[in-house]
């Protein structure tokens, strides 16, 4: 519980602001909580955690009227954001129930605490072994879309880790609702609420206080755009794992399949346009231009797409908008997309190492000699043959959920679920060897 004088500067400062002195105070109770609870996770048994995570999914299935009411006063309250951005706000049942599932299909995968990595006999008879063990404390931070809080919270709890939750101003109350449902699984099985937490303001100083809590936190993940990022990547005293803009490629190869192609481009892109996973530049091999492009544009714009092209993409279609080099470079998160003819494979690759993120890229062709190249040469996080940019998904890999596709090369790259959550220690066994 805050202390009295916390609370009674909080609500001189207004409802969820505090005063400066008293965040502080706040963001360090926020803290420790969270490090007593880590404790006790870290040693909690599979059985446990997953009954707990099972409790929760039933909870946010019980909770579904009060967290849809709790996301109908942020949509209300929302101003400024594109249709994209309000898509990744706005919650319906089927959205409450996809969290609810994500949760029953992290209880379904093994627990990845405790696994052993390696084990080495020594000359001297020492074993050692590598076993997996929980980071401790994360603190993720991430803009907008709700459904973050329900997977964050619930992966963390499998990995036996304790969490501090600062989502987006915009999703403030949805967030909250869902928290309050995930907590409700932590009493049921008798683990700890602190396990999750969420900030309880929207004030921006709080991120400050967050990234400073080198005694509390031991990893930072931040989830959103391109400012965000470089925020917390400036400001940040503890490990940040990065979850960076995702400015995905398709490059339709001279050998791809036609239907193939206008099926996986269409998707790619407008699917679900504001996800990170979205393709956001179009490469067509020149050897198929007039056979292939035509027919992309028009899905493309039929399908709602606003097209950005270069010469050669412009000469085919009116609708299509002159491209800059600044298209190359952009996530749009929205329907519209870039879209380049190229020299072949090496061009598409060429292409995608200047002007991408390192996220997820994808070749459609029957080619497999180009494929190999396409997947060999490029070091994206996720690479793909024939198959939607869309799937770039923790879900969809089979994880349950994910808080993000690390796009960084240390510890986790691509979808970050439950095991890519843990470290690893040591346990090394004797029979009382001595070192000469």
């Amino acid at each position: 519980m805050a202390s009295s004088s916390v609370a009674s500067q909080s609500r001189a400062a207004g409802p969820n602001e505090f005063a400066s002195d008293a965040l502080g105070v706040e963001m360090a109770r926020i803290g420790r909580a969270a490090r007593a609870a880590a404790a006790e996770l870290a040693t909690a048994s599979t059985a446990i955690k997953n009954a707990a995570l099972g409790a929760a999914a039933t909870a946010l299935r019980a909770d579904r009227a009060a967290i849809l009411a709790a996301n109908a006063r942020d949509m209300a309250a929302a101003q400024g954001l594109t249709a994209a951005q309000t898509d990744r706000l706005r919650l319906d049942d089927g959205r409450v129930e996809a969290m609810a599932r994500g949760i029953d299909d992290i209880v379904k995968l093994d627990d990845p605490v405790g696994r052993t990595l390696a084990t080495m006999e020594r000359p001297n008879g020492l074993r050692i072994q590598r076993v997996t063990t929980p980071l401790g404390v994360v603190g993720i931070i991430y803009e907008s879309r709700p459904n973050v809080t329900a997977d964050a919270g619930a992966l963390c709890l499998k990995a036996g880790n304790a969490v501090i939750l600062r989502g987006g101003s915009e999703s403030f109350h949805s967030s909250g609702a869902i928290v309050a449902s995930l907590r409700r699984g932590l009493a049921t099985a008798g683990l700890p609420q602190e396990a999750i937490q969420l900030v309880p303001t929207r004030q921006r100083e709080a991120v400050g206080h967050l990234l400073a809590m080198t005694e509390f936190v031991d990893v930072i993940v931040p989830r959103g755009g391109k400012s965000l990022i470089e925020r917390v990547q400036r400001e940040s005293r503890i490990p940040v794992l990065a979850h960076l803009e995702g400015n995905c490629h398709t490059y339709v190869d001279g050998a791809a399949d036609l239907a193939m192609a206008r099926r996986i481009v269409v998707n790619a892109k407008m699917r679900r346009t504001g996800i990170c996973g979205a393709t956001e530049t179009l490469l067509v091999d020149r050897r198929c231009t007039a056979t292939h492009l035509p027919a992309l544009i028009d899905d493309l714009a039929r399908a709602g797409c606003e097209i950005r092209g270069d010469a050669a993409t412009q000469a085919l279609d009116k609708r299509v908008k002159p491209a800059s080099d600044a298209d190359w470079a952009t996530e749009y998160l929205d329907a519209i997309i870039a879209v380049r003819v190229v020299d072949g494979v090496d061009a598409a690759i060429e292409h995608i190492r200047r002007w991408g993120s390192n996220h997820t890229e994808a070749i459609v062709t029957e080619d497999a000699a180009a494929a190999e190249r396409f997947l060999n040469r490029l070091d994206s996080a996720i690479v793909m043959h024939n198959a939607s940019t869309q799937f770039a998904d923790g879900g969809e890999f089979g994880m349950g959920a994910e808080i993000g596709i690390a796009t960084g090369k240390l510890h986790a790259r691509g979808p970050v679920g439950a095991a890519e959550l843990t470290s690893f220690k040591y346990v090394v066994r004797g029979a009382g060897q001595v070192r000469s």
